[in-house]
C-alpha cells in the first residue's frame, strides 16, 4: 500500500526530530528555519502486538511486520501560497502525501526560537491552514473561470462542476478547509480530482516538554489544540519529540524499563504511527504458517481477492477461495486445527470484505 503521511509544521516546531525518532533516518536537525529543504522519506514498522501473538502461538522460521510511509516536509511559513520561504516547494510536497500529521509546538523554550516569536498553537495552526486554504483557493479559482464558461453554454457536467467549485469557493473565503465542506458521493468526485490540500485527512501532534509528557492535560496549550482538533473531528496524539528520540535508541526490556520510568504505557510513536494508519483508512490481516508470520496492509472495504493480490498478482487473478479465521478466534482456540474443530475457520468467497484482525491462507489457480 503506497500510502504516506507528511509530517508538516512550522520550522522549530519540532518535525524533523519527531521524524528522526520515527525512522532513525538522521534527517538533517537544526535550530533554523528550512533545514529541512528536501522532504525525508522513511520507512516504519506499524506496532502491533497481534504480530507477536500469533509468531507465540504459531512459532514460524521468521515474523515479518508491515510497514508505514512518513514523509518530513520543511517548515511552512506565512506567505507560503504565495512562494514565502520556499512555499512553492514545500505545497507540491504536501500534495503527494495522503495524510498530514501537523505537529504544534507546545512547549516554552527560550533557548529554541519560535518563527512568530511566542508560543501559540491555536495560531500555529491556523497559519498553516489558512496557507493550505489559499493555495486551493487559487487551484479553485482556476478551474472555476474555465468551468464557468461551459456552464454559461448549459453543458450539465460544467453546470454540476460549477456547484460544487461555487461551494468550495465559499468555505475558502470563510478560511474553512475543503474536508470540513459536506458533499455527496458524485460531488466528491470532483472534489477528488481537483487534488487539494485542505481535503487530505489531518492528525494533530502536540509536541510537549520532557517534564509533560506523563500527564499532558495539565498542559494548557494541548488543551487549546484538542479543544480546536474537536471542531474538525480530528484526533490528537501527544508526544514530547526529544523523548522520543531517546526511546528510538532502545529495544526490548530496556526500553520498557524507560518507559515505566516515565510514567507511560507506550510510546507517542507507537500511537502517532496506529493513529496515521487509521486516519488513512487502512488495516492489517495476517498470514500464518511455520515459514513465516507476516502482517500485510490493506484498506477497509477491499474484497478477498484484492486482498490477496497485495501478496501477489497470480494470487487474485487465479483466487478460488479465503480460508480465514478471526484473530481473537484463533488465540482463544489455540492452534489453527482446534480453531476448525470449533467451527471457527471460514470459507470466504469472492465478494468477502475483509475485516482487520482476519488470520487468512488464500487458494488460487492460475
Amino acid at each position: 500500500m503506497a500510502l504516506t503521511a507528511g509530517i508538516v509544521g512550522l520550522p522549530n516546531v519540532g518535525k524533523s526530530t519527531l521524524f528522526n525518532a520515527i525512522t532513525q533516518a538522521g534527517a538533517e536537525s537544526a535550530n533554523y528555519p528550512f533545514c529541512t529543504i528536501d522532504p525525508n522519506v522513511g520507512i516504519v514498522e506499524v506496532p502491533d502486538h497481534r504480530l507477536q501473538k500469533l509468531t507465540e502461538l504459531v512459532k514460524p522460521k521468521k515474523t515479518v511486520p508491515t510497514t508505514f510511509e512518513f514523509t518530513d516536509i520543511a517548515g511552512i511559513v506565512k506567505g507560503a501560497s504565495k512562494g514565502e520561504g520556499l512555499g512553492n516547494k514545500f505545497l507540491s510536497h504536501i500534495r503527494q502525501v495522503d495524510a498530514i500529521c501537523h505537529v504544534v509546538r507546545c512547549f516554552a523554550d527560550e533557548n529554541i526560537t519560535h518563527v512568530a516569536g511566542k508560543v501559540d498553537p491555536i495560531s500555529d495552526i491556523e497559519t498553516i491552514n489558512l496557507e493550505l486554504i489559499l493555495a486551493d483557493m487559487e487551484s479553485v479559482d482556476k478551474r472555476l473561470d474555465r468551468v464557468a464558461k461551459l456552464a454559461k453554454q448549459k453543458d450539465k457536467d460544467a453546470m454540476y462542476e460549477h456547484e460544487v467549485l461555487v461551494k468550495l469557493k465559499e468555505a475558502f473565503e470563510q478560511e474553512k478547509p475543503a474536508r470540513a465542506v459536506e458533499f455527496t458521493e458524485e460531488q466528491m468526485k470532483i472534489v477528488k480530482g481537483l487534488h487539494l490540500l485542505t481535503i487530505k485527512p489531518v492528525l494533530y501532534v502536540a509536541n510537549v516538554g520532557e517534564d509533560e509528557v506523563a500527564d499532558p492535560s495539565e498542559n494548557p496549550y494541548v488543551q487549546q489544540v484538542r479543544e480546536f482538533a474537536a471542531g474538525e473531528n480530528a484526533e490528537v496524539i501527544v508526544v514530547c519529540a526529544k523523548i522520543e528520540s531517546e526511546i528510538a535508541e532502545l529495544e526490548g526490556e530496556e526500553k520498557e524499563m524507560f518507559l515505566q520510568e516515565l510514567g507511560i504505557e507506550e510510546s507517542g510513536l507507537d500511537q502517532l504511527i496506529r493513529a496515521a494508519y487509521s486516519l488513512l483508512g487502512l488495516a492489517t490481516y495476517f498470514t500464518a504458517g511455520e515459514q513465516e508470520v507476516r502482517a500485510w496492509t490493506f484498506r477497509k472495504g477491499m474484497k478477498a481477492p484484492q486482498c490477496a493480490g497485495i501478496i501477489h498478482t497470480d494470487f487474485e487473478r487465479g483466487f478460488i477461495r479465503a480460508e480465514t479465521v478471526a484473530y481473537e478466534d484463533l488465540l482463544a482456540a489455540g492452534t489453527m486445527t482446534a480453531a476448525r474443530e470449533a467451527g471457527k475457520v471460514r470459507l470466504e468467497g469472492k465478494d468477502y470484505i475483509v475485516q482487520d484482525g482476519d488470520v487468512m491462507h488464500f487458494r488460487f489457480n492460475v
